[in-house]
């Protein structure tokens, strides 16, 4: 790599620590750190799970294809997501920095991209799609799993913005098919 590219490089990877560190500073106050990690775990799965079967039960038949769509940019973003975390094999915030705590366990070993950013916001652009009205709920959730991600130490911002990027496209090439 050229010396100017790796200077750039260099200087991208430092600003990214520093706002990783910025956030994670916020992980220091208990309450800010377990607000996070549940906001993180539901992230996880399980509120877009709830949030499907809510679909099902409050709209029956007609809550099949958008569950179903769901489903589909899930499973799609999955294979995405492992594919480029074994690739990129980029270690944690908190492996390369001491000054940055680890607000829970993560549920793999690679930082990049953040998967669970990629999944709520591939999810919450289908979800839009279908259920506008529901804008309130999922857009203030989606951009805290992102936070979550920063704060409690498990990415740097760089993965949770490749991970909406990645996610958001997912749900748009969907709409496509």
């Amino acid at each position: 790599m050229p010396a100017r590219i790796a200077f750039y490089m260099d200087r991208l990877l430092a600003i990214d620590l520093a706002w990783c560190l910025r956030f994670n500073r916020a992980s220091q106050k208990h309450w800010i750190r377990r607000v996070f990690c549940v906001i993180s775990r539901m992230g996880d799965g399980l509120f877009w799970y709830a949030l499907m079967l809510g679909i099902m039960l409050a709209q029956g038949r007609e809550g099949w294809l958008p569950c179903l769509h769901m489903l589909a940019v899930g499973l799609s973003s999955l294979g995405t997501y492992r594919l480029l975390k074994s690739s990129a094999s980029r270690p944690r915030p908190y492996e390369v920095s001491q000054a940055i705590a680890m607000g829970m366990p993560p549920l793999d070993r690679f930082s990049f991209p953040s998967g669970h950013t990629l999944h709520a916001v591939a999810f919450t652009i289908v979800a839009l799609a279908y259920y506008p009205g529901l804008a309130w709920l999922l857009l203030p959730f989606t951009l805290l799993v992102a936070a979550s991600r920063v704060i409690l130490g498990l990415h740097y911002p760089s993965d949770v913005l490749a991970g909406a990027v990645i996610g958001g496209s997912i749900a748009c090439i969907s709409f496509m098919a």
